[in-house]
C-alpha cells in the first residue's frame, strides 16, 4: 500500500514537471546580419506551445533595454532613436539597431509570455565579421549543418 502511494506521487510529480517543460516558450535561434554599413538586423526565432497568446519580446545589452514590445517596460533613453523591436509572423522577433559600434557587442533576446519564466538567448556580434543581409547569409547562419550535408552529398555523388 505504501509503495503504491509513493509510486502515485512520483507519477504525479513527473507529469507536472513534463507538462511544465512542454508548455514553456523557448528561443530556438538568434541570427543577425547588417542592413546597411552601420546597422544591425537581429532575428530571434522562438517556439511557443499551441494556441498561445502573442508573447512579449525584449532585446537587452546587460541591464539596458534596447527595445521591447511590452508596454509596461521602458526602453533605455539612449536607444530610443537607434533600436526598434517588432514581432513578425512565424514566431520571429526582429531588432533593427542603428549605428552599431566597432568591436564586439552582446545582444540578448528575451521572450516572455504572461507571468511565465523568460526564455533568453545571447549572441556576440563583431561588426567587422558581420555579413550583409541576403537570403544566402541568413541561410548560412540558420541552416549551416543542412548546407554542409547537402554539399557533402553532392560532392560524393
Amino acid at each position: 500500500m505504501h509503495q503504491r502511494r509513493n509510486l502515485g506521487r512520483m507519477f504525479l510529480l513527473i507529469t507536472v514537471l513534463l507538462f511544465g517543460f512542454a508548455s514553456a516558450q523557448k528561443v530556438v535561434q538568434l541570427s543577425y546580419c547588417s542592413v546597411a554599413e552601420n546597422n544591425l538586423r537581429m532575428d530571434c526565432k522562438y517556439a511557443l506551445p499551441a494556441e498561445s497568446p502573442e508573447p512579449f519580446c525584449k532585446y537587452t545589452q546587460g541591464e539596458r533595454i534596447l527595445d521591447t514590445t511590452d508596454p509596461d517596460e521602458e526602453q533605455h533613453s539612449s536607444y530610443k532613436s537607434r533600436a526598434k523591436a517588432r514581432i513578425f509572423p512565424g514566431n520571429i522577433c526582429r531588432l533593427l539597431f542603428k549605428n552599431l559600434s566597432k568591436g564586439k557587442s552582446n545582444f540578448t533576446c528575451n521572450i516572455r509570455q504572461g507571468d511565465s519564466a523568460t526564455a533568453t538567448k545571447t549572441s556576440m556580434v563583431e561588426k567587422k565579421l558581420l555579413l550583409p543581409c541576403s537570403a544566402w547569409s541568413v541561410l548560412l547562419q540558420s541552416c549551416s549543418s543542412l548546407l554542409l550535408t547537402l554539399m557533402t552529398v553532392s560532392t560524393l555523388l
